[in-house]
């Protein structure tokens, strides 16, 4: 299209809105496509890889822009930043973000130029997804906010999950994308894309009829308690009483449950301040009416040097698990001691923990141990994976109340769910002002309660074994397999351009 610069930059935030409008709580998946179709076409008429990578970054802001707006709400209303620091704050956490895409494009189109630019549309999805991992994974311990997988779990796609997990599917759907714009741009070979694009519909809609995994055992019968305890109020030490008496109440009520899950730091004092005066007798009375129940608050080591954001199981057995994966400038400081000072500095306040490590033994509840995360864990599928495949099911606690009634609970919700739907496991998700929830092994809301309501939901879940594809592979070995079918192709794109030169 022979489209001016500013047009084309217009076009591509307008994209990176529509992007963000895929996600819950918008939930309209086929703008993925749209987004991703505009955004490609606009790099393949860059003139540069500069031209492609403002595109890129004009891009990111349009999605994190609006998409992490939750983040000023959090700093402003709960960090006690002022509006300007909050903004200021905000808006630099959603440039740097934005930094991505338009690494992503200057690589692509950089390669493409140095090959043939007519194979950009094919390049793309393997840098995207490649610097997709490395922002989901490794930067900053990873934010894999608005991959673009998690748009797609109501589709065709969603099949695909159990088979190549996030990072994979979210390659197919970026391919997908590519091939639209190929027949848009080049206006060839439109059989091929069209049966390719028909051919990845349904094969995804066949799969999603494969069952996986199976069930080892009679229904567990859980309860989640959603204390909605707001997160200005929850830590006053005034109201440590009024709320355990709520969270007492809720368990008396459902002494006929197997499990009954509490959400994250739903008891807002330190372990050892009330082990012996609260949980110990809590604790026996589970087991008289053979229950079991888990429950999550801080704690610290032995010595007091170290705290954790833990999780307890109370009843038949007690366990105990630290959160392993830790949030990023809301649970410890990286880059300190620059970091530490500039929060100082406008007036933050954040706690510091210590990860919990790789190697903990898994609770035990209901009979079956289950795959414990705490909040922000639940965003990255390998803390699901290390508890396959002896785990019968998944436990999320979470409190989201930091960031208000925004678009922040329901994108956490929608990630939540992949993790069912990539090993084959129920979820119960417990969180303090929602959205707390039971999630099918394929990836679906069973039961789910209000946003900001003080109440409780019941399920009967099955126990469930087996091994879905992914859960063996893991993203390591996906993201390999990507990397060596990219490799093949440049060496496919060099040998036929040499060729070319030579003939």
């Amino acid at each position: 299209m022979n489209l001016s610069n500013g047009i084309w930059n217009l076009i591509t935030f307008l994209a990176g809105l529509l992007l963000t409008l895929s996600f819950a709580p918008f939930d309209h998946a086929y703008l993925a496509i749209i987004s991703l179709v505009a955004l490609f076409l606009s790099w393949q008429a860059a003139t540069s890889p500069k031209q492609a990578a403002l595109r890129g970054y004009i891009y990111g802001l349009g999605l994190f822009g609006l998409g992490v707006t939750w983040v000023f709400v959090s700093i402003y209303f709960y960090g006690g930043a002022s509006f300007f620091a909050s903004a200021s704050m905000a808006f630099l956490f959603a440039a740097f973000w934005a930094l991505f895409p338009a690494l992503t494009a200057y690589i692509s189109v950089k390669v493409a130029f140095l090959t043939d630019k007519r194979w950009l549309l094919w390049i793309t999805p393997f840098v995207w997804v490649l610097i997709e991992y490395v922002r989901g994974f490794w930067l900053l311990n990873g934010f894999p906010w608005f991959q673009i997988s998690y748009s797609q779990l109501d589709t065709a796609y969603a099949g695909f999950v159990p088979l190549f997990g996030a990072y994979g599917t979210s390659f197919l759907v970026l391919m997908t994308a590519s091939l639209v714009a190929y027949m848009l741009s080049m206006k060839q070979r439109l059989i091929f894309s069209s049966a390719t694009i028909s051919l990845i519909l349904i094969t995804g809609y066949a799969l999603k009829h494969v069952e996986w995994t199976e069930a080892i055992g009679k229904p567990i019968k859980i309860t989640l308690a959603q204390g909605n305890v707001s997160q200005d109020q929850k830590w006053r030490p005034e109201n440590l009483i009024k709320t355990l008496l709520s969270y007492q109440q809720m368990t008396y009520s459902h002494w006929d449950s197997d499990v009954i899950i509490w959400p994250e730091t739903a008891i807002p004092s330190y372990l050892h301040r009330i082990d012996e005066h609260f949980l110990k007798p809590l604790a026996a009375e589970a087991r008289l009416n053979n229950t079991d129940l888990i429950v999550s608050l801080p704690s610290k080591s032995a010595d007091g040097k170290q705290s954790y954001n833990t999780v307890l199981t109370l009843g038949t057995e007690r366990g105990i698990y630290h959160k392993n994966h830790l949030l990023p400038f809301g649970e410890y400081l990286p880059w300190q001691p620059v970091s530490g000072w500039v929060l100082d500095l406008i007036g933050v306040h954040l706690g510091s923990f210590t990860a919990g490590g790789d190697n903990q033994a898994l609770l035990k509840a209901g009979g079956y141990f289950f795959g414990t995360s705490i909040c922000y864990e639940d965003a990255f599928a390998s803390e699901s994976l290390r508890a396959m495949p002896d785990a019968a099911y998944l436990v999320n606690v979470t409190n989201d109340g930091w960031f208000g009634n925004t678009l922040e609970p329901h994108q956490h919700m929608q990630i939540a769910r992949m993790r069912a739907l990539e090993t084959g496991r129920y979820l119960a998700r417990a969180t303090n002002t929602g959205l707390t929830a039971f999630v099918a092994p394929n990836g679906k809301i069973i039961k789910q309660a209000p946003l900001f309501e003080t109440s409780t939901i019941t399920e009967n879940i099955l126990p469930m074994g087996g091994m879905t594809i992914y859960a063996r592979l893991g993203d390591g070995v996906i993201i390999c397999f990507l990397a060596f079918l990219f490799l093949g192709l440049l060496v496919f794109i060099v040998f036929k351009r040499d060729k070319n030169i030579t003939a």
